[in-house]
């Protein structure tokens, strides 16, 4: 009962949560699914050792997110392991990924490389913030690609608040994102048995958000345009106060290279550095805090471990003396995870919002026009036209004579009061 792809075969070349959500979803709705590790496992299989929990050597974040599937591990480094990638996807129906174009490319699991063993397959990619623009080839996680960037804190944040206010669960956008790309492949099926083509399907964390928030985004273009005061309190509004000491206690923070940092305009950046030993000397030179590095409390992994909320006053502080456009230039120099805290109003001007066509400006007649948000899953990497809703009752008369209704029976039926 409810396999409604029973006997649909998914290969997932994925980690962590976003795309293995979706193929969770592909295998709960009767998928054969199977899941390529790397040699040294999906990192999401670490969680449980960074203090998300276990119970009984079960890692539960992991279980969230790939129950129901197969396991295979697969160094996709060494030739061999690419071809046997290549044999399973022979008789697929499905490929999903959530790696990089540059790293797909590197490890033979591209779109050429992979329809070389069948060229029907489809092809499904998750992604941080779409398959164009700049950013195309730059991770991202949910906690700054999607509620960061995508507009969602900031709205979330009540008037005031002195930080933006986190996720209100873990992997909370992975799970909504996840789950249109799953829909996005079944759509893509559809066609294929149709037609026998298969399709590129894309999805993005950054879409799915913007998808989410277009009530704000529009809402607050429709009152800028049609109010020069609510333009005025929308394009500047008053910049919440630094945080009194003790009024609002800071929420514990486990790893401070996953965080919110707040600039000298008012303006925040959020971090997502989930390997902060990694990460650290780079970010703390890049924001001009070099000194931390050789600071015995900052100088191992388990001197940081015992500091975190000293490394979180120093880099609030670093971040302080820095403009918002100053922060983004300095974590742009470094390779850690990080994303802009945007408000509903920027996701109309995001470079990559605008490159992926997102955000489009919808012609409504008269010199009048909307910016709409189109839905987060794309197919062979061509962003949907949007078109304005239809007018009350302007297609009846084609609608009913597609059914083979002539212009009597219309008539008719309009007397009797059945049709509108």
């Amino acid at each position: 009962m409810g396999r409604v792809l029973e006997g649909i075969k998914v290969i997932e070349v994925s980690v962590w949560a976003y795309v293995p959500s979706a193929g969770t979803v592909l295998a709960e709705w009767g998928a054969e699914v199977i899941k390529i590790e790397p040699p040294d496992g999906d990192p999401m299989r670490g969680l449980v050792n960074a203090g998300v929990g276990a119970m009984e050597g079960i890692s539960f974040p992991w279980e969230l997110w790939n129950r129901g599937k197969k396991g295979l591990a697969l160094d996709l480094t060494k030739p061999e392991a690419q071809e046997i990638v290549g044999r399973l996807c022979a008789d697929a129906d499905v490929f999903l990924t959530s790696y990089l174009p540059g790293v797909r490319k590197k490890l033979g699991i591209d779109i050429d490389a992979i329809r070389k063993w069948n060229p029907s397959i489809v092809y499904a990619c998750g992604s941080g913030r779409g398959p164009a623009g700049d950013e195309a080839d730059k991770g991202g996680y949910d906690s700054i690609t999607f509620w960061s960037r995508g507009g969602v804190s900031a709205a979330a944040t009540p008037p005031g608040y002195p930080r933006p206010v986190g996720m209100p669960a873990g992997a909370f956008g992975d799970s909504l994102s996840g789950s249109a790309l799953a829909g996005g492949v079944a759509a893509a099926l559809v066609k294929k048995e149709r037609t026998g083509e298969g399709s590129i399907v894309d999805g993005s964390l950054l879409g799915t958000a913007l998808w989410c928030m277009q009530m704000a985004s529009v809402g607050g273009a429709v009152a800028m345009a049609s109010s020069p005061e609510a333009a005025d309190a929308i394009t500047n509004p008053p910049a919440a106060p630094p945080v009194p000491p003790g009024e609002f206690p800071r929420p514990a923070i486990f790893n401070p290279l996953v965080n919110n940092y707040r600039t000298s305009d008012g303006r925040w950046v959020a971090l997502c550095m989930l390997q902060p030993d990694r990460y650290f000397e780079g970010l703390v030179r890049a924001v001009g805090r070099g000194d931390m590095v050789g600071d015995p409390r900052f100088a191992t992994p388990e001197a940081r471990a015992s500091n975190g909320e000293r490394i979180v006053d120093e880099l609030e502080a670093a971040f302080a003396e820095l403009t918002f456009d100053e922060a983004c230039a300095a974590l742009a120099t470094q390779p850690g995870q990080w994303d802009v805290v945007n408000r509903p109003l920027d996701l109309l001007e995001d470079p990559q919002a605008q490159a992926n066509g997102f955000v489009q400006e919808v012609d409504y007649g008269e010199g009048r026009s909307l910016p709409l948000f189109a839905s987060p899953i794309q197919y062979d990497r061509t962003p949907p036209e949007l078109t304005p809703a239809p007018g009350f009752c302007v297609d009846t008369d084609a609608i009913l004579a597609s059914i083979g209704m002539d212009e009597e029976a219309i008539l008719e039926a309009k007397i009797a009061g059945a049709v509108v």
